[in-house]
């Protein structure tokens, strides 16, 4: 955070510039609005275009309903609640929270986020208490995204893929259960499952072990596919071999067969 710079005497309340103790308290509650009312002017100079700033607790910038069409880069580090809710952001790039150390509460719903890169949430993932992500159009995400994050995910209205990625990231979320209980299968690996649960679709089958299953299920379906053209070849081969066998034979039977007579033999001896 800042330094609180130096006030200067003429704005110090009455009783503070003097010492004096009467009026101990007012002039606590007189620096406190002062100081909150300072505050809220300088921020108003960090604030992103668009966004509204204010200093309770922490920092609260306010981004929602701004038309924004992508999260701002030049937002304050001593951010700690971030209103980005109701805008045009489509998308959540690497490290865009990375400076925002402080932050706590980040609000993404009621956007059209389609992508979210592995590395968006790096630097606040484990600082973040409340990440809302409803109401968008994420279909699925890269399986680190959500990587060491200790916040509390609303993830749900959202078109979800239910597959192995989408199993593998929800294992890794803090809340996972109450997480994964919102989240319904847009589509799915397996058709049965589109429009129910994820829990649902998790509990019937283990969706990362499908694609070794339906590789070996498709390897075995191949190789007797191979196995039947080789017996259909053998057999089709033996049955023509005989066949022709068959006619070859009974040509053979088919041609005269000639034999000498006594006769022909002696007149042949007489003119040699």
């Amino acid at each position: 955070m800042h330094d609180f710079p130096q006030l200067p005497l003429a704005l110090r309340p009455l009783g503070a510039a003097s010492g004096h103790t009467c009026g101990h308290s007012d002039g606590l509650r007189d620096i406190n609005h002062f100081l909150i009312f300072y505050w809220d002017i300088v921020y108003l100079d960090m604030c992103p275009k668009g966004c509204l700033c204010s200093h309770s607790g922490g920092l609260n910038v306010s981004c929602s309903n701004a038309n924004l069409k992508e999260i701002p880069r030049d937002l304050p580090p001593e951010t700690v609640l971030l209103y980005l809710d109701s805008n045009q952001i489509t998308s959540i790039p690497n490290e865009i929270f990375k400076d925002l150390h402080q932050l706590r509460v980040l609000n993404l719903s009621k956007n059209g986020i389609e992508f979210i890169d592995e590395h968006a949430f790096k630097g606040v993932a484990e600082t973040l208490q409340t990440l809302d992500l409803s109401d968008n159009r994420i279909q699925s995400v890269h399986k680190n995204a959500f990587n060491n994050l200790k916040a509390r995910a609303r993830i749900a209205n959202n078109p979800w893929h239910c597959d192995c990625t989408l199993q593998q990231v929800l294992r890794s979320m803090a809340s996972n259960h109450e997480t994964a209980n919102n989240v319904i299968c847009k589509t799915s690996v397996l058709d049965e499952h589109a429009g129910r649960p994820f829990l649902n679709a998790a509990n019937d089958a283990d969706l990362c072990n499908l694609p070794k299953k339906t590789t070996d299920y498709a390897m075995l379906v191949t190789m007797f596919g191979w196995f039947t053209m080789v017996i259909s070849y053998v057999v089709y081969y033996v049955r023509q071999n005989q066949e022709d066998a068959r006619r070859h034979l009974e040509y053979l039977k088919s041609l005269p067969s000639r034999q000498k007579k006594p006769e022909e033999a002696d007149d042949i001896s007489t003119v040699v």
